[in-house]
């Protein structure tokens, strides 16, 4: 997660935690709250809540619940949007299932492969250029 700025927002990621997407959005002190969208999978998840934090001025805490239906195998992406100028402001993440699991092990798995394959060029330059 990080920071991602509008010219007139910033949105900067706090944590994850007991299902709730937690970020901190700055704007000019004196400005009003701004208006946030979060989308999944180009549709709109509710619940989302700006609150004032009275000892920042022009910053909110951003809260986005995860609802359970979005929940399911695989990567499921969140965008966090300005409700005025559609501008994503961040976006977060959601991996589950075995899915994924077993993506990730055929990743690694092209990971070492590639890393021999650069390990054994890389000797074969230097026998090359010292001998």
């Amino acid at each position: 997660m990080t920071s991602q700025t509008t010219p007139d927002i910033t949105l900067t990621p706090v944590r994850l935690r007991a299902g709730v997407w937690e970020g901190i959005l700055a704007a000019a002190p004196g400005s009003a709250a701004p208006a946030i969208e979060v989308m999944h999978m180009e549709r709109p998840v509710g619940g989302a809540t700006v609150t004032t934090l009275s000892d920042r001025p022009g910053q909110w805490a951003l809260r986005v619940p995860i609802p359970a239906e979005a929940i399911s195998d695989g990567v499921q992406t969140f965008l966090i949007r300005h409700a005025g100028t559609g501008e994503t402001l961040a976006s977060f993440a959601v991996l589950a299932g075995t899915a994924l699991e077993q993506d990730i092990r055929a990743e690694v798995d092209l990971l070492r492969a590639e890393l021999d394959m650069l390990k054994r060029a890389f000797r074969r330059h230097c026998l090359d250029t010292m001998g």
